[in-house]
């Protein structure tokens, strides 16, 4: 798994942390039971703060995807797993009906990340 942040976003590097272990479970690049890096050596990888990386994890486990063990540190949970499998259904089918339709996956991630207020029913 191949972290990356960027320090000039304006989204917070824990939270950058925390989406890209999400992205990684839902490509299925990590898996239930496989450890993530420790605090300590991701921090000094990435060159930020480790409470920064224990933020996210933090993060991660309050949503059940990861369990935080004294000794083994951060761990994916199979629920993660779980958790993710019906969006990843929904993804593919809006990725199918957004190329029926011939439309860019970068409009469907303005549609996705919009703050709009209104819903469409």
């Amino acid at each position: 798994m191949l972290i990356r942040i960027d320090p000039a976003s304006a989204l917070p590097l824990f939270e950058q942390l925390a989406d890209q272990v999400r992205t990684a479970v839902l490509r299925g690049e990590v898996t239930s039971g496989e450890r993530l890096p420790s605090a300590r050596d991701l921090a000094e990888s990435l060159d930020v703060n480790q409470h920064t990386v224990l933020h996210a994890y933090q993060q991660l486990r309050d949503e059940g995807l990861v369990e935080l063990r004294r000794g083994r540190g951060a761990v994916v949970t199979a629920h993660a797993v779980e958790h993710y499998a019906p969006l990843l259904e929904a993804v593919a089918a809006v990725r199918r009906e957004a190329t029926r339709l011939g439309l860019p996956m970068s409009a469907v991630a303005a549609l996705l990340t919009s703050t709009s207020t209104e819903e469409t029913s």
